[in-house]
């Protein structure tokens, strides 16, 4: 099949606007006068603005966007996705301003892109969308069962992937193909005894790349498999049973290594790294989201606000979230678009709870 060819057919294939497939569905496209704006709050305000004047990377923007849209600032959506396609290499990866070789990294641009697409109709949006769609489909480097390498320059399967690649095939119109990375992903990397996930796995090695329980790579996989059960459709019972198992197993493995002051250790279980903040935000947020659609029980809930105090109270006066995971090399603390960007999703989901 010509490309050409397959790109209008993936195109025709992503939800249309009428549709009520994926966690944003239409109620996202309709005028939301009545929902609390972030300005209300002067720290998440100052936490926004500041998270918009970072600079990017093609994972970064997509999380952002992802905060943005889920805040309700879909004027800002439609301005990062255009960016994403600017920035689109000729394979269909979006917003690629290097070559880091990310292969799931560009697909958390994918669901901003697609809803910028659909409420504004735009062309060269739901192209981008399409041609993302492509990659994933016949594209991106894989395992022999599937599961996409995180890297094009290196057969390794990472943790973070859980959240680049599988809630975008989700709200695509590909709920199937979400749950298989998923799958593959966990099959992998997770640790039953632990309840933890360790963060690299090398197929040239036969061995892990990074055995350690990455504090941020836990986050990614909750957060992730958070969205990709708000997408699937009600038809995929069983397979959103097992995510809202997998999630709960994540989110009570960390629990389990959670430091007094309600941060995590960078290596969840060695005490010896810094205290870092991002997987605070990420787990916030997982558990509101849990709260909200009732997979996770009452009991999760001081937890949740504990996390969210200790984040808080990290915000610098310019806005800035202290001592995440910092970029650019993400090995020390710093500041990071993504520790940002789940400030703000903490805040989204939160605020979603109480309304």
């Amino acid at each position: 099949m010509e490309r050409r060819t397959f790109l209008e057919q993936a195109a025709a294939l992503l939800p249309a606007s009428g549709t009520s497939f994926g966690w944003w569905g239409l109620r996202r496209l309709e005028p939301e006068a009545a929902r609390p704006r972030p300005g209300a709050d002067p720290i998440l305000n100052k936490v926004m603005t500041a998270m918009l004047t970072m600079q990017r990377q093609a994972w970064e923007q997509g999380v952002a966007a992802q905060a943005l849209l889920e805040s309700g600032e879909e004027d800002l959506v439609v301005l990062m996705a255009r960016e994403a396609v600017v920035r689109i290499w000729p394979d269909g990866r979006l917003g690629q301003v290097c070559d880091n070789h990310g292969v799931t990294d560009p697909g958390a641009n994918g669901e901003a892109v697609l809803w910028a697409a659909r409420r504004t109709g735009e062309p060269g949006l739901k192209d981008g969308a399409a041609r993302m769609l492509d990659y994933f489909l016949r594209r991106a480097p894989r395992r022999g069962d599937g599961t996409y390498y995180h890297v094009d320059d290196k057969p390794q399967v990472w943790v973070d992937s859980m959240y680049m690649a599988p809630p975008f095939l989700a709200v695509a119109g590909r709920p199937e193909e979400a749950v298989r990375q998923v799958e593959g992903i966990r099959r992998l990397l997770w640790n039953a005894e632990a309840k933890l996930f360790s963060h690299i796995w090398d197929d040239g090695a036969g061995d892990f790349g990074r055995r350690a329980f990455w504090g941020v790579g836990n986050g990614w996989a909750a957060a992730g498999m958070t969205r990709v059960l708000r997408a699937l459709p009600g038809t995929m019972a069983a397979e959103k049973a097992r995510l809202k198992t997998y999630i709960r197993d994540v989110v009570d493995g960390c629990l389990a290594r959670q430091r007094p002051d309600g941060l995590f250790h960078d290596v969840l279980d060695d005490p010896r790294t810094f205290a870092e903040v991002n997987l605070a935000q990420m787990l916030s947020y997982t558990i509101f989201r849990g709260l909200a659609g009732g997979w996770l029980g009452p009991a999760y809930r001081p937890r949740a606000e504990r996390m969210r105090e200790a984040a808080r109270a990290k915000v610098g006066p310019l806005g800035l979230v202290r001592d995440v995971c910092g970029s650019p090399t993400f090995e020390a603390p710093g500041t990071a678009t993504e520790g940002q960007a789940f400030f703000v999703l903490m805040e989204a989901a939160r605020r979603d709870l109480e309304t």
